[in-house]
């Protein structure tokens, strides 16, 4: 059985403070921790769904996919070499110091897989 599971869907967004303020009452979760540097994680009070977490664009980009999951593993890299056997591509490795590592699908799709 895979050590991997859905964490977060993760939405880029433009207006940062309306995006996160409208899901965090929508959803009645609670930050993990305070919103800082463009980048917040909501989660579920309860426990019992992933966290939704909004990420700050440097600037607006059309074309682009605006949502992706993270999928939080125990053991990163053996998760990221068994989702590339299975036809995932590296899109970015940002290395020391970063917990993820930036796949896409077969068709494309980007996803992270964190260190958890």
């Amino acid at each position: 059985m895979p050590d991997i599971r859905i964490g977060s869907v993760v939405f880029d967004c433009n207006d940062f403070d309306r995006m996160h303020s409208f899901w965090q009452e929508a959803l009645h979760y609670d930050p993990k921790r305070p919103p800082a540097y463009g980048w917040v994680i909501l989660r579920d009070p309860e426990g019992k769904s992933p966290n939704v977490s909004f990420n700050l664009l440097d600037k607006p980009v059309s074309g682009r996919i605006r949502v992706h999951l993270d999928l939080y593993a125990d053991d990163q890299k053996a998760e990221v070499e068994r989702l590339l056997k299975l036809g995932a591509t590296l899109v970015k490795d940002p290395g020391e110091g970063h917990d993820y590592v930036i796949l896409s699908d077969p068709e494309g799709n980007h996803f992270c897989i964190v260190q958890k």
